[in-house]
């Protein structure tokens, strides 16, 4: 008896639309395994990457950077800008999952939002208005649970798992050019002091 091939069209969508979990939809995650050597062709027509961790169990679509001596071509993803408090988090987030990956056997971490909130309280100035702090770092929190670095835990609306993914986003590069614009940002912020004092 023959197996079948699957169709192309079913990983080619997926990516299209974001990213593609194995544990979300294990036959599709089969599919783009058997047929990444195809995905990688067709997506290169666009200028785009198939990133496909096997190990974490994700895929996802990038923009190829032009190599050296190659035409520049149009952005098909567009990159985002992330809000301060927003970018926050991320790195809170990566540094705790670097931990938990170190002190534990297993493979999900769920975060509650009260968890989600002190993660970062540590890191901003220092408020009286507690109730407005959870806001705002709730407001970003929606924001990462739209862009796929948290999901909601069915039946459980207080309580978050972080995806892997923000492993593959949030890499060495990427906390020091974070830490390079925390570094201009306070500087900036002790001039300003400064030149108010003066």
């Amino acid at each position: 008896m023959a197996t079948s091939i699957p169709s192309l069209s079913g990983p080619l969508i997926a990516l299209m639309k974001g990213v593609v979990y194995r544990d979300a939809d294990p036959p599709l995650w089969q599919a783009l395994l058997q047929l990444q050597s195809q995905v990688r062709d067709h997506v290169a027509v666009l200028g785009l990457e198939l990133m496909l961790d096997e190990a974490e169990g994700y895929a996802y679509l990038r923009q190829r950077i032009a190599g050296e001596g190659e035409p520049e071509i149009p952005r098909l993803i567009p990159r985002r800008q992330l809000a301060y408090s927003a970018s926050l988090l991320l790195v809170a987030l990566r540094k705790r999952l670097a931990e938990f990956d170190a002190k534990s056997g297993d493979t999900r971490l769920v975060l509650t939002e009260a968890e989600l909130v002190d993660l970062v309280r540590v890191l901003l100035p220092a408020t009286s208005n507690e109730a407005q702090l959870r806001d705002r770092m709730l407001t970003q929190v929606n924001k990462l649970v739209d862009l796929g670095f948290l999901r909601r835990l069915r039946g459980r609306d207080d309580q978050y798992e972080v995806q892997r993914i923000l492993k593959a986003f949030v890499d060495a590069q990427w906390l020091g050019d974070f830490e390079e614009r925390l570094r201009a940002y306070v500087e900036h912020g002790s001039a300003a002091e400064k030149e108010n004092d003066g």
